[in-house]
């Protein structure tokens, strides 16, 4: 890695790292504080399938609820402790992005589809009420002895600072040149060399590992949560939203894309909240329309360089 990336890149961790932990000394509702953490790390995650190979997950809380579940059972069957369970909660959404590889054969809508289909399965799988002594059902799970929001908070911050020099190491390292060059021309980057089908892996593993994470992490964050919460399409749409509106393939794209979007739907939620699905949507409609490469394109054509 170049000294000036190197550079850059510690810049935007220490900073990213000291704004989301002392946050909370500035603002009490720290709740909200999370939930602008765990948007951050999804709205990457798509960064990482989306930006760098081009496939769409439009059933990437699939990966955020199999990390939830993952967490829960650990709790309530191993009898393990948090940290334990946060990495149960990481292997059983990698699990589950292993059992979805095949879907990588397909492309543009059809994956797109298919990937939403399998997150409607794995969500009807979970609250069948058939399984209720292992899952709890639709009856939701109760995990009160591992409340502990400030430490859970923390994991959060550690976890986005994590998925945060994936994303670095992807835009500086030769791994993201590949992805990039597999995302554009397949046939041309396998003639070059490089391995296509492989890469492709890389980088849906890695975005199901940074889901399940925090899907784990906001299991133990809310303590009580039901299968609708973990599984809501709600968690897949926004990191969407928030990831093509900052900008896709850049490292700090995807997160002004939540500090903006995430704020202004709080804020119109609050103040004007009768005309709140109107005046969203038709933000949302203006800005693709006027931004389809995101707002790092704007910038970049104001001479604003961002990474």
């Amino acid at each position: 890695m170049p000294r000036s990336a190197l550079r850059n890149s510690l810049w935007i961790l220490i900073s990213l790292g000291l704004v989301a932990a002392l946050a909370p000394l500035a603002y009490a509702n720290q709740l909200l504080l999370f939930n602008f953490i765990v948007f951050m790390v999804l709205a990457q995650g798509v960064n990482i399938l989306y930006g760098f190979t081009g496939y769409l997950p439009f059933g990437y809380v699939g990966f955020f609820g199999a990390g939830a579940y993952g967490f829960a059972l650990a709790v309530m069957h191993l009898h393990t402790g948090p940290w334990v369970a946060l990495g149960a909660g990481a292997l059983a959404s990698v699990l589950f992005g292993c059992v979805l590889t095949p879907l990588l054969r397909l492309s543009g809508a059809y994956f797109a589809i298919a990937n939403l289909a399998a997150s409607l399965a794995i969500a009807e799988v979970v609250s069948n009420p058939a399984l209720t002594d292992l899952t709890q059902g639709p009856y939701g799970v109760s995990l009160a002895d591992t409340f502990a929001p400030t430490l859970s908070y923390g994991a959060a911050v550690a976890i986005l600072l994590l998925t945060t020099a994936c994303v670095l190491v992807l835009r500086y390292a030769t791994l993201g040149l590949a992805l990039q060059a597999v995302r554009d021309d397949p046939i041309s980057a396998a003639m070059a060399g490089i391995p296509v089908v492989r890469t492709r892996i890389l980088a849906w593993l890695l975005s199901a590992l940074v889901a399940g994470l925090i899907g784990a992490n906001f299991a133990w964050y809310v303590s009580v949560f039901y299968p609708d919460n973990v599984f809501s399409p709600d968690f897949s749409i926004f990191a969407l939203v928030f990831a093509l509106f900052g900008g896709v393939g850049t490292v700090l794209g995807p997160i002004l894309g939540v500090l903006l979007l995430y704020g202004l739907y709080n804020t119109i939620g609050i103040s004007a909240p009768q005309y709140f699905q109107l005046i969203y949507g038709l933000l949302i409609m203006v800005l693709v329309l006027f931004l389809p490469n995101g707002l790092a394109s704007l910038l970049r054509r104001w001479g604003i360089h961002v990474i």
